[in-house]
Parts: structure tokens; sequence; C-alpha cells
């Protein structure tokens, strides 16, 4: 077995054991607070770090298994895509949400994984076992719909439950304007790190063909 699959076997793995843990540990706060199972359901899958620890769980059982149904995960732009996605996940939550809270348990091991050590094992299972050279500057209007379809289920829920998942988009306390303001920055954000994962992706897929 190759070290890109003993890599990929790995983050998968450890990627569903951690949402399961994570699942387990948020829907049971839900229900001990008066919530119920949809309501809890409906709370778990409006953050985007569980979102896209999902996708790279996907990712990952596209490059493992041969199943025709998970080739759009096969796809460049879908991994690449994926691989910004995460990245935001991690430089979002260390800058601005760490700080805000101290858990402890059970809740700061997943905190850890789902932050930290799965989007690391990502971002370096891409870099280093991906083919490159393949990805274009023009497929980053594609990569930005998974970015803009969160926010508008994010602000979407919140709207009808008064609750959002992150500070930045709390329309209740910060009003629209300024939550406008928030999130025209982060599109800014996820356009310039998916343009850093297709100047990465030329520059790997250069060095793949000149070692070929």
């Amino acid at each position: 077995m190759s070290l890109g699959r003993i890599v990929a076997w790995v983050g998968l793995v450890l990627g569903v054991a951690i949402l399961l843990l994570q699942f387990w540990l948020a829907v049971s706060l839900r229900l001990s607070s008066g919530d119920n199972l949809l309501g809890a359901l409906w709370y778990f899958f409006t953050f985007f770090t569980i979102l896209t620890n999902g996708l790279v769980v996907l990712v990952y059982l596209s490059d493992l298994t041969p199943g025709a149904w998970l080739d759009w995960w096969r796809r460049p732009t879908t991994r690449a895509m994926v691989w910004g996605a995460i990245t935001v996940v991690g430089v979002f939550y260390h800058v601005l949400l760490a700080g805000l809270w101290s858990p402890t348990g059970w809740s700061l091991l997943a905190n850890n994984v789902l932050h930290y050590v799965a989007p690391t094992i990502y971002v370096v299972w891409w870099l280093a076992f991906q083919p490159h050279g393949s990805l274009s500057f023009r497929d980053i209007p594609a990569m930005t719909i998974y970015p803009f379809a969160y926010l508008a289920w994010a602000m979407l829920r919140g709207a009808i439950v008064g609750e959002y998942p992150y500070p930045i988009l709390e329309a209740n306390t910060l009003g629209y304007g300024q939550v406008a303001i928030n999130c025209l920055i982060m599109v800014a954000l996820f356009v310039a790190v998916f343009a850093i994962a297709v100047g990465l992706d030329k520059l790997l897929g250069r060095r793949q063909s000149a070692s070929a």
C-alpha cells in the first residue's frame, strides 16, 4: 500500500470517528437543554467546520473506493475546493474563535481534531499525494459555490430560529449591514485561498512533469 493511501485511510478513519464524537456531544447537549432531535440535527449541520470535515471524508472515500457515485469527489477542482475550505476552517478558528471558549475533555479532543489535526492531514495529503497541474484560475468561481451556499444556508436558518453558528453572522446583534460586510470579507478570503490552491497546483504540476 502506498504512503498516500495510508494517509488517506488515516484521514478517513479519523474523520469519521471525530465527526461521530462531535455529533454525540452536540446532539446530547442540545437535547439536555430542551431542544428536540430535529432541532439538534439542524443545529449540528449548520457549522461550516462539520460540513467541510464531512467533505474531506468523502474525498478520502472516493480515493480509496471505486464507486462511480463518488466520481465528483475525484475531480481535481473538487479536491482543491475542499483543500481551500478546510484551510479556511483551521485559519478562521485559530484567529477568530479559539479565544472565545475553553473546551475540556472530549470536547477539547473533538475541537482540536476538527480544527487542527484533520485539516493538516488533508492539506498535506492534497499537496504531497495528488496529481497536479490541471487547475486553472477560471475554476475559482465554481469553487466559491460551496461557501456561498453555506452562507445562504446559515443565514436562512438564523433568520428562522434566531441563532447563528458564528459570531460574524449574528444579524440579530450586529445587524444585516455589518453581517453583509463580514460575508464579503469571508468570500474574499475564500477566493484568495482558492487562488493559492490553483497556484500551488500549477507549481506542483510543473515539478511533477519535470520529475516524470
